[in-house]
């Protein structure tokens, strides 16, 4: 078990590999588990970074009133306590806008950035989602919160097979480090401010937006609006791919992660 004092934070964190570091930022209510599917893969070729925000698993809980900025800060001092200068950036999700704040507060230290199924603002609407699913999720038992939490994050297709739907809900059930309803109810009012939508044009690294086509949680024109924004982003479209596509279509995605990071070090300079 590793801790770092990160930006008055503790965050729980796992290295994995070596070569060139990934930095990995996970999703609202997401701990290092979610990884499990990208563990292999990405340390077979880097130094891959996989840690807790803060609010969530073995990671410190926060008090109220912080937002994404803050997040990043907290990643941007974990990876300067590890002594990892410049790195490889992925986030997913909330982890994206998390992924874009840091690239915007130190874009020199990021070689490339992936930003997958999120957002570059929430507005109004994002505002009254918080509003209602953080007052819901104190309402509700656990096992509906992760069934809610399921239902939004696959496909139809992936309810076809029981046995898998059945061996993800127990998994995350059996998680030993389950996330209060209140601390889910902070990261989501943290998402709801976030807002990078004017300041991405400034974004030089290269960088991926990985979106899934049939995304319910994060529509797909979310990821086609950041591609748009960002100079010369490559938008990468998962045909017929949920918003959990990092599970469900682990392969795909791993295999987009990696792919655009080697196409990038191969290009000329």
């Amino acid at each position: 078990m590793a801790i770092a004092e990160a930006n008055g934070q503790q965050l729980y964190y796992e290295i994995h590999g070596d070569g060139e570091p990934l930095l990995c930022v996970p999703g609202l209510s997401c701990d290092t588990m979610v990884w499990i599917p990208q563990i292999e893969a990405f340390a077979a070729e880097h130094r891959t970074v996989f840690f807790d925000n803060r609010d969530v698993g073995q990671s410190s809980m926060a008090e109220p009133g912080y937002d994404i900025a803050d997040m990043a800060r907290d990643a941007l001092a974990l990876a300067d306590e590890l002594e990892i200068d410049t790195f490889h950036l992925l986030g997913v999700s909330m982890g994206g806008a998390i992924a874009q704040e840091i690239a915007l507060q130190a874009p020199v230290r990021v070689r490339t950035l992936t930003l997958a199924v999120t957002f570059s603002t929430g507005g109004a609407y994002a505002c009254k989602v918080a509003e209602v699913w953080g007052a819901r999720v104190m309402q509700i038992s656990r096992e509906q919160h992760v069934d809610e939490l399921m239902l939004m994050n696959h496909s139809e297709e992936f309810y076809e097979n029981p046995d898998m739907v059945e061996f993800i809900r127990t998994a995350m059930l059996e998680n030993p480090h389950p996330q209060p309803p209140e601390a889910f109810g902070r990261q989501l009012a943290a998402c709801s401010c976030h807002d990078t939508r004017d300041r991405l044009s400034s974004l030089t690294m290269p960088t991926q937006v990985i979106g899934g086509e049939r995304d319910i949680l994060v529509p797909i024109w979310k990821s086609r609006e950041i591609a748009a924004a960002i100079p010369d982003a490559k938008l990468n479209v998962l045909p017929a791919a949920p918003h959990g596509l990092s599970l469900e279509r682990a392969e795909e995605f791993n295999a987009a992660v990696l792919g655009f990071i080697r196409e990038t070090a191969a290009a000329p300079a």
